[in-house]
């Protein structure tokens, strides 16, 4: 059952929207005619009536003869989210009837932020960027979230209209002009989308119907109402939007927001339906569609088949990968880093996905996590940086601020070289050194002075005091991209470096082929080094990582054969200091790595 306005051709649109306790719910025509058309009510508490609308119309719902509000299932709010919802026509002159996809397994996915990834900050200005993108080998961009959100800036997880598409970006048009753009590109396009709450400001939800419950609480206030009375309309409005980006917009994978904090206890959990909507969806299509979690559950039920009683979610975002990875570099172990830290840590990692399964967590008191060691290595994401992990610091400090040269190179090694799929973070392959800041654009002042004072109460478990002010348009200009810095110095040389990691990921076998069955990681906890040995039939690649910051002298256990060096980031090539590594190794062989270094050799 599609809900909303759904414009169906020939001056025609079919106006639902559920309201189950209103005595009246009517269709009032602000412009370009004024009229006021009641709508009929079904036995689940919808409303509904065909009448004649152009697109373009602009509209609001009456409810009870009086109360006036914007469609909580509006596809364009032009006049921002306290405005009329407008009717969209969302025939579109698409040209990727060819697009076949790219298979999970041959991701490489770059984030972005559409407000400061450009100068302009449009959905439009990203399209000349794509063949930068392609370049450096680039399959899929993962978008914030694009909902509409009150003001022009935001990171996107304030959205209030989940069916909406931010008017300051460009709206359905240029976000459709996006990815077909991208798809004539071959690159994928993975949509974040946020189900677990809705912003603070422009948030109309309440005025319809039970869709939030007072029953939980998360960070953002009350949860969306997935399990009580009335729950199962509150979930068709989520799974019907779900399908609407993936039909209206030719999206091709959704990354679903913080389902940790999705609470819902039903034998039938929401999230399970979702994985079971898009599977039915993507039995109508050519093109395979995916769904992928975040979750800091460590719970292996978000990935595993529905059969088995899991989800059936595609695959997850795995923390454990990136907070290991960033103590190792960092040597920062506050807040939830103070459970890492640990050279062999970063060996379960690669061989499991998560660090915790069921060990006890110091930083939450209980044991935390199930294993996942059998689970598929293409159904993690991994990363060194990502929206949260920068902008939840005090000043949204990257990596290239926090080590130095010869740890970015380590960093994206171990990363773009692992048996899961890879992300990067806008900026993150040249080494961007402008912050990735939170900011917002709230009109409310007891709105304004609460974000405020909650940031500043989150970062008090990392000791960090003086936040910038999230509502002032300074943190957000400081946010934007400097592309004026890649064809420069170090800058180039990072950007190569992760061009030619990505394309020996594509073009090595045993680094291609995602299977944890025919890997091998041993870690020298003394010398905190990792040994990665993987193998893909008659292709080989031996990884050697070197985290300690002097040079360390090791004999790891070399299998059979003879491997030739591909890449050292010691070489002075990539702005080392100079390897002492020989071109060819064998069995027995002692090695002297370079400080923070990273080499691969391959059979």
């Amino acid at each position: 059952m599609k809900i909303g306005s759904n414009y169906l051709g020939n001056g025609q649109c079919e106006f639902r929207v559920w309201a189950p306790f209103r005595d009246s719910v009517a269709v009032h025509i602000v412009s370009p005619q004024d009229q006021v058309i009641p709508l009929q009510k079904d036995e689940w508490g919808y409303w509904q009536e065909t009448v004649k609308a152009d697109p373009g119309t602009l509209y609001v719902y009456q409810l009870d003869g009086s109360l006036e509000r914007p469609d909580p299932a509006s596809h364009y709010q032009p006049e921002g989210v306290h405005g009329s919802s407008q009717v969209v026509d969302h025939h579109f002159d698409w040209t990727d009837n060819s697009w076949q996809g790219i298979p999970l397994k041959d991701l490489i996915i770059y984030e972005l932020h559409v407000g400061t990834f450009t100068p302009e900050g449009t959905f439009e200005s990203i399209i000349p960027r794509l063949s930068y993108l392609q370049d450096l080998g680039i399959t899929a961009i993962e978008i914030m979230p694009v909902a509409q959100f009150p003001g022009s800036r935001n990171w996107g997880y304030d959205g209030v209209y989940v069916y909406g598409v931010q008017e300051s970006y460009g709206g359905p048009a240029g976000l459709k002009k996006l990815v077909d753009a991208c798809h004539q590109a071959g690159i994928a396009v993975i949509l974040d989308v946020v189900y677990n709450h809705l912003g603070p400001e422009g948030n109309y939800l309440w005025a319809y119907g039970p869709y939030f419950t007072d029953q939980y609480r998360t960070p953002w206030g009350n949860a969306v109402n997935f399990d009580g009375a009335y729950s199962n309309q509150v979930r068709n409005f989520f799974i019907q939007n779900a399908l609407y980006w993936l039909d209206k917009y030719h999206i091709d994978a959704l990354r679903v927001d913080a389902i940790h904090a999705i609470y819902d206890m039903s034998a039938q959990p929401f999230l399970q339906e979702l994985g079971d909507a898009v599977a039915n969806f993507n039995r109508t299509t050519p093109v395979q569609r995916y769904v992928i979690a975040e979750s800091d559950l460590n719970d292996v039920r978000v990935i595993k088949p529905r059969e088995d009683g899991g989800f059936g979610h595609d695959a997850q975002w795995c923390d454990d990968f990136h907070h290991i990875l960033h103590t190792l570099l960092t040597g920062e172990l506050s807040g939830y880093y103070e459970d890492f830290g640990k050279i062999e840590q970063l060996a379960v990692a690669l061989r499991e996905g998560y660090i915790y399964s069921g060990q006890y967590s110091s930083f939450r008191k209980r044991n935390h996590g199930n294993s996942a060691a059998d689970r598929p290595a293409e159904q993690f994401v991994v990363c060194i940086q990502n929206h949260d992990q920068i902008g939840n610091r005090l000043i949204g400090d990257r990596l290239s601020t926090l080590v130095d040269f010869q740890g970015l190179k380590v960093a994206a090694a171990t990363v773009l070289l692992s048996p899961y799929v890879p992300m990067l973070f806008m900026g993150e392959e040249y080494g961007e050194e402008a912050p990735f800041q939170y900011f917002v654009s709230h009109s409310d002042p007891d709105l304004i002075e609460g974000v405020r004072t909650g940031r500043a109460e989150e970062f008090k478990a990392f000791g960090w005091d003086n936040a910038p002010d999230p509502q002032g348009t300074k943190v957000f200009e400081q946010s934007k991209l400097q592309w004026e810095k890649i064809e420069q110095d170090n800058y180039a040389v990072l950007r190569r470096w992760y061009k030619r990691l990505i394309q020996l990921r594509k073009e090595t076998p045993a680094l291609a082929k995602l299977d944890r069955q025919n890997l091998n990681v041993s870690s020298l906890s003394s010398e905190k080094v990792i040994v990665i040995h993987r193998t893909a039939g008659d292709s080989q690649a031996i990884g050697l990582i070197n985290f300690a910051h002097d040079a360390v002298t090791v004999s790891p256990q070399i299998p059979p054969g003879n491997f030739s060096k591909v890449i050292d980031s010691a070489d002075k090539e990539w702005m080392g200091e100079g390897s002492q590594l020989s071109q060819q190794l064998q069995a027995g062989q002692s090695l002297t790595l370079a400080p923070l270094s990273f080499a691969l050799y391959a059979q």
